[in-house]
């Protein structure tokens, strides 16, 4: 049983723990008023299968020795109320029935660490709880992850286990960072050249691109479309959305080795690219033509297929402009556009693909470089190279998540010293992202209303298995999902030292799921990288 202070993320308020009043034992029935039907399933194939219990329907909404699922629509519908009463009943109310399922999943947090294995690990599984009630509501509405499978490529296995890892931090945003210059994961029936030439490249570099370290085992793997269908299926099921991205202008090599006349042909050999082996900023850029347009609009009408939802990301950073520049094609493109040079051929591009994108009931997203030479009316910013551009982006009227480099990229390392793998950026700690303040003071109560929620971003350079990513982003994640869900006070008077003590439960939930996080004292032998080079940069990160 886990004391109820021990919950991650925090839940607004708690009355209790009294008494024992409730026992989780075969005894237990469930029963599920209608819209609970997801939590209904997922109370039996997690809960039920690490107690080795039946969790039987009933039809009584009274009945004793129960768990009863409702939906009160007089709360918002993230929000929840859990109660545990001395008549051996546990009441989950949720405002919908996303309400509902993270209700559930605070049940699970106070059944133990025991409630997050597959099977049981106790000759008499059972749980007891206290009498007790839980309320509890969502800061921001958008609690993401985002995870780059294009660096690395992630088996649909460890895509749905990271689901399920967000669901049990009550986050409900899946970033899918499906295209890049170094490989393109999701099958496209009507470009098959995109996965059967550009979801492989030959070799890796290991570690930081200036490592001098090469893997030479090809890499690479696609999602199917079917696999697709049950990534966003098995998500839905968890209320999270799947947000799908495909980048476009820039970070685009791996579709122009495998369709090299969506390159800039007039300056450069598209035909000898290949899938970039390396990591940076690549100067092999889309053209500006029409063809190129008609090409990604088919693209992304089979994406839509797939992704019901509402955003859907561009990327739109990262662009260099130098093939622009020394393109005739491009700077015909230019005047004839009248844009003016090649950040508004830039903007061109993105406002092209908001039209489309709302022409078809969804909205764009992208980087907040697509900032630059004016953003489409509509279109939402990730603020990813500081505040600054999330402020104009608010400040301007457009919508905002807040996903700051310096904050909560969890590729950086999340210490100093020799041991951290392949040491990428400033130092991170579990304290530094339990600090972090998605709305920055100073802004305007209309600008702050913009703010949507906040993502942590997961770059898959030096990550090249799953075990690597769990480093990078256990414990840390636990210490964002409390910045993205519970209403915490200003990052100077945060608990820390309380959030550190809770984390000694929440340990043992991650060991039970098999989570190779990092442990407090540093990394184990086997997660260190000694020799491989990363790109740690020292002192404070700036502010920006």
């Amino acid at each position: 049983m886990t004391h109820p202070m021990d919950l991650i993320p925090a839940p607004l308020r708690v009355e209790g723990p009294y008494r024992r009043g409730f026992v989780l034992d075969r005894e237990t029935t469930l029963y599920a008023a209608p819209g609970t039907g997801t939590t209904e399933r997922w109370l039996r194939t997690t809960l039920g299968a690490a107690f080795a219990l039946p969790l039987r329907d009933t039809a009584d909404e009274n009945a004793a020795h129960s768990i009863r699922l409702r939906i009160d629509d007089t709360l918002a519908p993230e929000a929840y109320r859990l109660h545990v009463l001395v008549d051996e009943v546990v009441e989950i109310t949720g405002g919908g029935p996303a309400g509902v399922f993270w209700g559930a999943q605070t049940l699970r947090q106070l059944l133990g660490p025991d409630a997050y294995r597959k099977a049981p690990v106790r000759s008499a599984p059972v749980a007891g709880l206290a009498a007790q009630t839980i309320e509890d509501a969502p800061r921001f509405g958008w609690r993401g992850l985002l995870l780059d499978v294009s660096r690395h490529f992630m088996p649909k296995d460890d895509v749905l286990r990271y689901l399920d890892l967000l669901a049990a931090h009550k986050l409900n945003v899946f970033h899918f960072h499906l295209t890049d210059d170094q490989g393109w994961r999701i099958e496209i029936r009507r470009h098959p050249k995109l996965t059967e030439v550009g979801a492989w490249r030959a070799r890796t570099k290991w570690g930081h691109r200036a490592s001098p370290l090469w893997t030479e085992t090809p890499h690479g793997g696609f999602y199917t479309q079917d696999d697709i269908r049950e990534i966003v299926a098995y998500a839905a099921e968890r209320h999270i959305t799947v947000v799908p991205e495909i980048d476009l202008p820039g970070h685009a090599q791996a579709a122009i080795a495998a369709y090299p006349e969506l390159g800039n042909t007039d300056v450069v050999d598209t035909a000898a690219l290949t899938v970039w082996d390396t990591w940076g900023v690549n100067p092999n850029v889309l053209a500006p033509t029409e063809a190129v347009l008609r090409f990604y609009e088919g693209a992304f009408e089979e994406v839509l297929d797939l992704f019901p939802s509402t955003f859907v990301h561009v990327g739109g950073d990262e662009c260099p402009k130098d093939q622009w520049k020394a393109s005739p094609t491009a700077q015909a493109r230019i005047e004839e556009l009248g844009v003016g040079d090649e950040d508004g051929l830039q903007s061109w591009f993105i406002r092209h693909f908001d039209r489309w994108l709302a022409a078809r009931g969804r909205r764009l997203i992208g980087w907040d470089e697509i900032l630059e030479g004016g953003l489409a009316e509509g279109a939402a910013v990730s603020s990813w190279r500081g505040y600054a551009g999330g402020i104009a982006a608010a400040e301007a009227g457009h919508d905002v998540v807040m996903c700051p480099e310096q904050h909560v990229y969890l590729d950086h390392r999340q210490a100093p010293g020799e041991d951290e793998p392949m040491p990428i950026g400033y130092v991170r700690t579990l304290e530094d992202v339990y600090r972090f303040e998605p709305v920055p003071p100073g802004l305007s109560p209309e600008a702050a209303a913009h703010i949507l929620g906040t993502q942590a971003n997961v770059w898959t350079e030096v990550m090249e298995n799953r075990s690597r990513v769990d480093y990078q982003v256990f414990p840390r994640l636990a210490a964002f999902a409390e910045v993205a869900w519970s209403a915490l006070p200003a990052p100077e008077a945060r608990d820390h030292a309380g959030f550190e003590r809770r984390m000694r439960t929440h340990y043992r939930r991650l060991e039970a799921l098999g989570v190779d996080h990092r442990p407090p004292a540093g990394p184990h032998p086997w997660q260190r990288r000694p020799g491989v080079l990363g790109r740690p940069l020292e002192g404070r990160p700036p502010n920006v």
